[in-house]
């Protein structure tokens, strides 16, 4: 939240796996007098076996999904 403050985020846009984690940013956004962005959770896009993409579990990127 420091950070996206520093940066003067007005917006935020990320997946609906991190809607449970916003309200505690929204909470020390709050407490720390600092402002609060306006969040958009989106679906999220999983591979063929349900997973969903990401760097962390070493995915295929989106680019390298429509090559193929």
């Amino acid at each position: 939240v420091l950070d996206d403050a520093r940066q003067g985020l007005t917006q935020v846009v990320r997946g609906r796996d991190l809607f449970h984690a916003t309200a505690i940013h929204v909470v020390l956004q709050h407490l720390l007098g600092l402002p609060t962005p306006r969040y958009f959770h989106h679906a999220l896009i999983d591979d063929a076996t349900g997973r969903k993409l990401s760097k962390s579990l070493d995915s295929k990127s989106l680019a390298d999904l429509r090559a193929e």
